[in-house]
């Protein structure tokens, strides 16, 4: 792990306004080639956290940074920027239905200002070879598998080398071995130097592979950094 930060959190206040804080004096920092879980019961502020990380709500106070972009006084013009450093794996997918698999990285690509059509199709196989699906260019996402198609969501999630990765339950919609391979490639992805947030129901993941552990309780972010604390998975699950 490198002692590059990506993302830092100092006392930060994450809510809507100031009669609606979620949570409150978040403290944490994630490093480059770090993956770090985030757990915690439904609407104890977890996509709350994630937006404030991609820009969608601002901090309330306190000292924020993500991708060296300062989140309390960045300006709307440089939202898109930090976005192209903040790669967002979403749940449910979101692909592009009517389009191959090739197809769906080209709209990304040219979304984002690719021009030069070899120069993006040398992008596209490499991303496809990341996670091992270079043969399924022609592929329409219904003929992919659930895994595959994630697969594919983390290819697209790849194209403009991010350094961070908002992983947002990106195993919940897998069966079990699908699940294990999906965090087998983001923990390699982090490997390699992107920082990875992992946020995620599936606990069991959490007890196979061990890794540093945020979580949401009490309206604020409690860490598990050290695998030091007993962590009442059961109790999560209400």
């Amino acid at each position: 792990m490198s002692t590059e930060q990506r993302i830092v959190f100092n006392n930060v206040y994450v809510g809507y306004n100031s009669h609606n804080e979620v949570l409150q004096n978040v403290s944490f920092t994630l490093h480059a080639g770090e993956l770090v879980y985030l757990i915690g019961k439904t609407a104890s502020g977890k996509s709350s956290l994630l937006k404030t990380m991609y820009a969608e709500i601002a901090p309330l106070a306190g000292e924020c940074s993500v991708a060296e972009y300062d989140l309390t006084h960045i300006r709307r013009s440089e939202t898109p920027y930090l976005r192209r450093k903040v790669a967002i794996v979403f749940q449910d997918f979101q692909l592009l239905q009517d389009r191959t698999v090739a197809e769906n990285l080209l709209f990304v690509l040219k979304a984002t200002g690719w021009k030069k059509k070899k120069v993006m199709q040398t992008r596209i196989d490499d991303v496809l070879s990341q996670v091992g699906l270079l043969n399924k260019q022609s592929s329409m996402p219904h003929q992919l598998s659930g895994g595959e198609q994630q697969r594919v969501v983390i290819a697209r999630a790849l194209l403009n080398n991010p350094e961070i990765i908002l992983a947002d339950e990106p195993t919940g919609n897998l069966d079990p071995e699908s699940s294990e391979e999906i965090f087998t490639l983001l923990h390699t992805i982090a490997q390699n130097g992107c920082a990875v947030f992992f946020v995620t129901h599936n606990y069991q993941l959490l007890k196979k592979f061990p890794a540093p552990v945020l979580q949401c309780e009490n309206n604020t972010i409690v860490k598990n950094t050290d695998n030091e604390v007993e962590i009442d998975f059961e109790s999560l699950s209400e």
